[in-house]
C-alpha cells in the first residue's frame, strides 16, 4: 500500500518548541487521519547541529563548493566527525521520543505497516529544521520503504501547457565550472541512460542557458559543478563557467517557463544546495534533489550512478532516492555522513514522476501528469482524474461482464468452455486404476479366433458366440466375482444346442446385461432388445448422453423409457452393477423422490439445464458429470483368449466387478472423451462403463467426489469479481505494453485457480472470466487512445 504522511511543524523555535500536526492517508487521496502534538523546547539540538556542521566542514573534503579543497588525511578528524554525528543522532531521536510528541508517534505506528511504501513530507518554514537529518530517526528503520522530503508550507499546483508527445525523457544537463572536480563522470552516466535524449550545455554563457530553457520543453534539469549557499538564509548560486555565477532569481523567468512546459525534476548534484531549493520552491518545481551540505566529488558521482540506475528502471522516485542514499554508506569510512547529504524537496501538490511516466507519454499533457484537459480546457486535479478513470474502468468492466454473461446464457460460449474443460482434465494427474474392476476385452485377435472356430450368424453381429460366452461365464464363476457385467448386445435367441447358456442366463444372480432404448431425438433409431433369456431385473440400459460435440462428459443414470421401447430398463448399466456391488457392503443405491441418486446416506444431485460450461443442453432423466479417474483405458485388462485358455491369474477376479466388452476397432461402440486429442483413437464403450461404475462406487467407498459446479448465482458473483479485477488493472496500469503483460499474467493466474479447483473436482467458469479481462482492457485502451487523439486534435497550433 502506498501511503502519504505530511508532518507539519508550525511556527516556533528551539527555545519555545514547535507545534506539530500529522496527516496520514493513501497516496493520491485525501488524508484519512490527522493528529496534533508538540516538539518540546530543545536549544541544545541547534548547538548539536552547529557543532556537527562545523566539524564536517573542517574535514576539508574535496567537494563541489566554489573552491576545491585538499583531501583530508587526518584520521582523528574523521573520527571526531563520526563521534559528533553519533551524538547528534542520539539527541535528535531523544527529542522525537519526548512525551509531547507521543500522540503523533503512536498514530504513525498505528496507521502504517512496515510493508507500506511511504512518502513523508516535512512542511516547515524554519530553515534550520529543514537542514536536520530527519532520516536518522529510528522510525525509518521500521519502515524500509519510507523516504523523507522537505517542503515549504506554501505551495500550489502547476498548470502545464501541452507540448505534444515525447518518445524519450528529455534532459537538459548543465555542466558548469568543474575546476578541481570530475564532472565528466556525471556526463558519462547521463549518456548511458535508456530512452533518454540528453542535451549538454558545457560551461555555458548566461544567454545560452536561458535560451535553452525558453525554447524547448524538458522533463529533467540537471546541474553538475560548483555551487554554494554558505549561511542558513543565504541565496544559492551556481557557477556555470569559470567566471560567471547565477542565482535562481536571475533565471526566474526562464525556469518558470520550463516548469509550465513540463519540467518535473531538477537535480543539483553540487554542494550546499538547500539555498537553491529554497529559491526554486517559489517556482513550484514538482521535485528537486539537492545536497544539504558540501558534497565530496566521489559521493556526488556515486549517488548519481545509483539513483539513475534505479530510477531509469522505473523504480518509484522516493524508493530510488532512498536506495541510492543508503548505498553511500559504503563510502563513510572516507567520507563521514555521506548518507546525510541527498535530500528531496517536494511540491506537495504534485505526484512524483516515474521514468516510464516521462518516457513515451505527453511531455506535459495534463491528462498524464497532474490535470486533464477536457473539452472546455478546464484543468482537473489528479485525484479527480484518478476517480474518473476508475469509474470509467468499473462501468466498462461491469458492462462487459453483463454482455459476456448474456452471451454465455445464449450458449455461444459453450464450445469454448467445453474445450477449456477438456484441456484442464488432461492436465490433471492420473489416478491409479480402480482395483475393484477388471475388464475382459474382446479385441481384433479374439474376433479372428471367433470367426475361425464359431463361424455362425452371432459373429456377424459383432457379439460373442454362445459357445465362447458360456465357457467364459463358467470360468469366471469359478473365481467368484462379485458382479459380472456383459457390455454386449444379445438381442437374439441362444442356439438350440447351447442350452447350457440359457441356464447360465437364468441361474447367475450376479450377471447384468444391457439393452438400448429408443432415441426420440433421432427418428428411425429404435434401440436394441435385451438378451431373451435374461431376467428383467438383471438389465441396465447402455445409452450415453447425446453430447453437443460428441465428447462424453456426462452419465445418464436413469430415465423413463418410451411406451414402445424394446428396452424395459430404467436404470443405467453402471447403476445396476454398482447397486449389486454395494449390496454386499449393506449400502443401498436408489433414486429419491427428487430423482437424485441416493447412495447410502449420500445424495448425488443431478445436473440442471445450465451447469457450468453447459448452457443449452438436454438434461432429461437423471444425469451427472463424469469425473474421470484417468484416461479411460487405464484399467486392469485381460484379453478373452487369455481367459479361455485357462491362463487367468488367481485372485484377479475374486470379489471384483468383471466387465465384458468389445474393443474391436470396427464396432460402433467407440466414443470421444476429453483425452481424445488429434489422431488419438476413440475409447471403447466398455472402458467408459468402467469409469462410470468407478465414479458411483468412489462416492461412497472412497469419499471421492463427483464433479461439482457452483450455483448460477455464485457464478455471477465470480464473474463480477473478475470484472472488478479487470477494472482495477486498467485503472492502475498506465502503459499499454505493461497492461497487456499484466492481463496475460492475470489470465495465467485465473487458469491456475480454475485448474486447482478442478483438482478438487470443481468445474468453475474460466473462458467467460478470461474474456472479461481481455475485452475490458481492450475497450478501455481503445477508448483512451481515441480520447487522447481527440484531445490532441482539439489543441490550438500554439498549444501543440
Amino acid at each position: 500500500m502506498r501511503k502519504l504522511v505530511v508532518l507539519k511543524l508550525g511556527e516556533g523555535s528551539f527555545e519555545q518548541g514547535f507545534p506539530v500536526s500529522v496527516q496520514i492517508g493513501n497516496d493520491g487521496d485525501r488524508p484519512s487521519v490527522e493528529t496534533s502534538g508538540k516538539l518540546p523546547p530543545n536549544p541544545l539540538l541547534a548547538r548539536y547541529y552547529a557543532n556537527w556542521q562545523e566539524t564536517y566542514r573542517s574535514l576539508g573534503l574535496r567537494s563541489r563548493l566554489q573552491a576545491a579543497a585538499v583531501q583530508v588525511t587526518n584520521v582523528s578528524l574523521l573520527e571526531d566527525c563520526q563521534q559528533v554525528a553519533r551524538e547528534f543522532h542520539q539527541a535528535l531521536n531523544l527529542w522525537i521520543q519526548s512525551e509531547p510528541f507521543r500522540p503523533v508517534r503512536e498514530r504513525l505506528l498505528e496507521k502504517l505497516l512496515p510493508t507500506d511504501e511511504i512518502r513523508v513530507i516535512l512542511q516547515t518554514e524554519d530553515r534550520l529544521l529543514q537542514r536536520l537529518p530527519w532520516h536518522l530517526l529510528d522510525w525509518f528503520e521500521r519502515y524500509p520503504k519510507a523516504e523523507l522530503a522537505i517542503s515549504a508550507p506554501n505551495f500550489e499546483q502547476v498548470h502545464h501547457s501541452s507540448s505534444g508527445m515525447a518518445q524519450k525523457v528529455k534532459i537538459l544537463a548543465i555542466l558548469g565550472n568543474g575546476e578541481g572536480i570530475d564532472i565528466q563522470a556525471d556526463r558519462a552516466l547521463l549518456e548511458q541512460l535508456p530512452e533518454a535524449e540528453v542535451t549538454f550545455l558545457v560551461e555555458p554563457q548566461r544567454k545560452e542557458l536561458t535560451d535553452a530553457l525558453w525554447e524547448q520543453s524538458w522533463h529533467i534539469l540537471f546541474f553538475a559543478g560548483h555551487s554554494s549557499s554558505q549561511s542558513t538564509n543565504a541565496t544559492g548560486q551556481i557557477f556555470i563557467n569559470q567566471t560567471d555565477s547565477l542565482t535562481i532569481s536571475q533565471l526566474k523567468f526562464a525556469l518558470r517557463k520550463a516548469v509550465e512546459r513540463g519540467l518535473n525534476l531538477a537535480i543539483f548534484n553540487s554542494c550546499d544546495g538547500l539555498g537553491l531549493a529554497w529559491d526554486l520552491a517559489d517556482l513550484q518545481i514538482p521535485e528537486m534533489i539537492v545536497m544539504r551540505e558540501p558534497v565530496p566529488d566521489r559521493v556526488a558521482q556515486e549517488f548519481l550512478k545509483y539513483f539513475l540506475a534505479s530510477f531509469s528502471q522505473n523504480e518509484p522516485f522516493y524508493r530510488a532516492v532512498r536506495e541510492a542514499r543508503e548505498r553511500l554508506q559504503g563510502l563513510e569510512d572516507q567520507f563521514p555522513c555521506a548518507t546525510w547529504l541527498p535530500i528531496i524537496c517536494q511540491n506537495p501538490a504534485e505526484i512524483p514522476p516515474t521514468w516510464k511516466g516521462l518516457c513515451g507519454h505527453t511531455v506535459n499533457l495534463p491528462a498524464i501528469s497532474t490535470t486533464i484537459l477536457e473539452a472546455n480546457r478546464t484543468p482537473v486535479p489528479v485525484r479527480k482524474v484518478l476517480r474518473l478513470r476508475f469509474r470509467r474502468a468499473l462501468l466498462v468492466s461491469l458492462a462487459v461482464g453483463c454482455v459476456v454473461m448474456g452471451t454465455r446464457q445464449l450458449g455461444l460460449l459453450q464450445p469454448l468452455e467445453l474445450k477449456a474443460f477438456d484441456q484442464m482434465v488432461r492436465l490433471r494427474p492420473q489416478e491409479r486404476p480402480d482395483p475393484r474392476l477388471v475388464v475382459i476385452t474382446i479385441d481384433d485377435d479374439d474376433y479372428q479366433t471367433e470367426q475361425k472356430y464359431n463361424a455362425d450368424e452371432v459373429v456377424k453381429k459383432k457379439s460373442l458366440s454362445d459357445r465362447s460366452l458360456s465357457q467364459l461365464l463358467s470360468i469366471l464363476q469359478q473365481h467368484h466375482p462379485r458382479v459380472i457385467g456383459l457390455d454386449l448386445y444379445r438381442d437374439f435367441q441362444v442356439a438350440s444346442h447351447q442350452s447350457q447358456l440359457v441356464n447360465q442366463w437364468q441361474q447367475t444372480p450376479n450377471l447384468i446385461g444391457i439393452c438400448k432404448g429408443n432415441d426420440a431425438s433421432h427418428s428411425g433409431l429404435y434401440g436394441t432388445a435385451p438378451p431373451p433369456n435374461l431376467p428383467p431385473n438383471h438389465l441396465g440400459f447402455s445409452d450415453f448422453v447425446d453430447e453437443p460435440d460428441g465428447v462424453v462428459r456426462r452419465v445418464l443414470l436413469s430415465y423413463q423409457q418410451e411406451s414402445d421401447s424394446i428396452c424395459p430398463a430404467t436404470h443405467a448399466f453402471s447403476v445396476e452393477i454398482a447397486k449389486r456391488y454395494l449390496e454386499k457392503e449393506n449400502i443401498s443405491l436408489s433414486l429419491n423422490p427428487d430423482q437424485d441418486l441416493q447412495v447410502g446416506k449420500k445424495v448425488v444431485h443431478r445436473i440442471q439445464g445450465r451447469t457450468s460450461g453447459y448452457q443449452r443442453v438436454h438434461t432429461g432423466g437423471t444425469q451427472i458429470l463424469l469425473n474421470y479417474r484417468a484416461d479411460p483405458e487405464v484399467v486392469v485388462q485381460v484379453p478373452l483368449r487369455t481367459v479361455l485358455a485357462g491362463q487367468l491369474t488367481p485372485n484377479l477376479i475374486k470379489d471384483r466387478i468383471v466387465l465384458i466388452g468389445s474393443t474391436h476397432r470396427f464396432t460402433e461402440d467407440h466414443w470421444a472423451t476429453p483425452y481424445t486429442v488429434g489422431a488419438t483413437p476413440k475409447t471403447a464403450g466398455v472402458f467408459l462403463q468402467a469409469q462410470m461404475v468407478s465414479n458411483l462406487l468412489g462416492v461412497v467407498l472412497d469419499n471421492r467426489p463427483l464433479l461439482w459446479v457452483w450455483h448460477p448465482g455464485v457464478e455471477v458473483v465470480w464473474l463480477l469479481g473478475w470484472s472488478l479485477v479487470s477494472a482495477v488493472l486498467v485503472w492502475r496500469v498506465r502503459t499499454i505494453a505493461l497492461l497487456m503483460l499484466t492481463i496475460v499474467l492475470t489470465i495465467a493466474i485465473l487458469f491456475g485457480v480454475c485448474l486447482g479447483l478442478l483438482l478438487l473436482s470443481g468445474w468453475v467458469p474460466f473462458i467467460p472470466a478470461a474474456l472479461i479481462l481481455v475485452t475490458t482492457s481492450g475497450v478501455v485502451v481503445l477508448y483512451e487512445v481515441a480520447q487522447a487523439h481527440q484531445t490532441h486534435s482539439a489543441l490550438t497550433p500554439q498549444e501543440k
